[in-house]
């Protein structure tokens, strides 16, 4: 296979590449602005850390992590012998795909760069996925081979005799340093040669899969190429800066596309530090703020609303600046925040099919409520349900194209719908003031965001439906001051069950055992029966209603 560039690409497995859908289903890219259009025919995502270090970066922290702190010499040490490990050791050919399953530590960011560097393609996962999640993306994007961290090991092996691809499992620990008696892949790398050479991919081939929840039940996985790892540092990084001397930490995952640039890409684009958090906290953010004097914190709303209860308790006159993402920010939270701190939370909107942000305000915030202007390299528009520009002050459907976009493997039916006359359709309905700022209204699907999290309604109903007592079932997001949104279930229950308190908590602890335990529904409402129009389509709005 050729990559969309022309250029042949550096790939040998081109499973992922093959699945791309077909060209005529693409967004339109928009490489204009500089220096995005004079970007060469081969780059290779890992080449941001040489680059770094080259422009001397090398003896200063990349990472800081708990009490103790990774240079950038140190972490391509572990980038090349990871990258050693998994070419002479494990086989891997450049195009196999690499599951990633970890919180965020520094060795799960080394995992990440020496797949590149080796011509892999990363799979990012979150760590509370179970194992039917993992199994299902195994599957899909038939992953050759996984790196885990050693304490998430459960859930892992559950997945992998449902994987048939999957031929090799390696556990590591935070730091590599061996200090999980399971970490086989710790001992590997110290064993392995500190060089490697970087596979010289073609900058339009696959870099990484992102899986993203969908409506339907089953996520979602768009392809991101090693061209859009570059593009994105030119684009959201001139409007929320990252500065050399800048120390960044937050709650968002590095499996999300958010904590992705946040902790991993940006920080090293421009040779900053990142605090990464295992297990992000109100009080473990904070801690990091005061401990390694963080300069940003990038968070979802409902993270700085559970932050401003122990804000008071840390010292945090080293913070510049906050961003929030992931779910709509609450004018009085805006205000709760700037009153506590002096900050003022810059506001945006991106998307994982996008890889980052795309419309976003200033850091002056000169908008407060809206979210902001479309981002440099991007054109954004509101549109009609035909596909028509509306003019400024109507509410319609958001659509933006510019250097990145969706391109879903093995998709095509769910390519369509986001992917519109060239347009990425982002799912929400927003309004354009007739200065040219955004302001958002809602989501135009049935996706659930709640504390940042994208969920699925189906996927929530079909694990409720297989509890013995449950014969209906209706998934819907109702509105919550801190979350943004909870999931509610709305259920029929069999003959002779009894809808009690009980069984609402016996039927969370069921989803919760099944699936991400972030997906459970926080409210159960037992029904008689569930509101349906003539034709049977449950009347969700009715269920929003209750």
């Amino acid at each position: 296979m050729r990559p969309p560039g022309g250029v042949p690409t550096g790939h040998l497995d081109t499973y992922a590449g093959d699945l791309l859908p077909p060209r005529e289903l693409w967004p339109v890219f928009d490489y204009a602005a500089e220096p995005l259009r004079g970007y060469p025919d081969r780059m290779n995502g890992a080449d941001l850390l040489d680059w770094a270090i080259a422009a001397g970066a090398g003896p200063k922290p990349v990472f800081f992590f708990e009490d103790k702190a990774w240079t950038y010499d140190h972490l391509r040490d572990r980038v090349d012998r990871i990258a050693n490990v998994l070419v002479t050791r494990w086989g891997l050919v450049p195009g196999n795909r690499v599951l990633l399953r970890s919180p965020n530590t520094p060795m799960v960011a080394a995992c990440w760069l020496a797949v590149l560097k080796a011509g892999g393609i990363c799979v990012t996962t979150m760590p509370l996925l179970r194992a039917r999640e993992i199994a299902y993306i195994l599957d899909k994007a038939r992953v050759r081979f996984a790196l885990c961290e050693a304490t998430l090991a459960e859930e892992m092996e559950l997945a992998r005799p449902q994987a048939a691809s999957l031929e090799r499992v390696g556990y590591f620990t935070p730091l590599c340093n061996g200090s999980h008696p399971d970490a086989d892949f710790d001992r590997l790398v110290e064993a392995a040669p500190a060089s490697a050479g970087t596979v010289a991919t073609a900058a339009d081939d696959i870099a990484l899969i992102t899986f993203t929840s969908g409506t339907t039940g089953n996520p979602k996985g768009a392809a991101h190429f090693h061209r859009d790892i570059f593009a994105i540092t030119e684009c959201w990084p001139r409007v929320y800066t990252v500065q050399p001397d800048e120390v960044v930490c937050g709650s968002p995952s590095l499996a999300f596309t958010y904590g992705l640039a946040a902790f991993l890409i940006y920080p090293i684009r421009f040779k900053a530090t990142a605090a990464l958090i295992a297990k992000p906290t109100p009080d473990s953010i904070l801690a990091a703020v005061q401990r390694n004097r963080v300069t940003s914190v990038y968070a979802v709303p409902t993270m700085f609303t559970a932050m401003l209860a122990e804000i008071g308790k840390y010292d945090v006159s080293s913070l510049r600046k906050c961003s929030s993402a992931g779910e709509h920010l609450r004018l009085k939270l805006w205000e709760d925040w700037r009153d506590k701190t002096g900050i003022r939370i810059v506001n945006g909107l991106g998307a994982s099919e996008l890889l980052t942000h795309v419309i976003s305000e200033f850091e002056a915030v000169e908008r407060v409520g809206s979210m902001g202007l479309a981002v440099p390299g991007y054109t954004a528009v509101v549109m009609d349900d035909e596909g028509n520009p509306l003019p400024p002050g109507n509410r319609g459907r958001l659509a933006v194209r510019g250097p990145t976009g969706c391109r879903y493997i093995d998709d095509v039916d769910r390519q369509k719908i986001a992917v519109q006359n060239g347009w990425n359709m982002t799912g929400d309905v927003a309004e354009q003031d007739a200065e040219g700022w955004f302001w958002y209204v809602d989501r135009a699907d049935d996706m659930i965001i709640s504390s940042g999290y994208n969920i699925s309604p189906l996927e929530v109903e079909r694990c409720v439906l297989e509890h013995p007592k449950v014969a209906e079932c209706a998934v819907v997001g109702v509105p919550h001051e801190s979350r943004g949104n909870v999931v509610r279930a709305c259920v029929v229950l069999t003959a002779g069950a009894v809808g009690d308190e009980a069984l609402a908590r016996e039927l969370q602890e069921f989803v919760k055992s099944r699936i991400a335990p972030y997906k459970y529904p926080r409210e159960v409402k037992f029904l008689d029966e569930l509101p349906k129009t003539a034709t049977g389509k449950i009347q969700r709005y009715r269920l929003r209603q209750l």
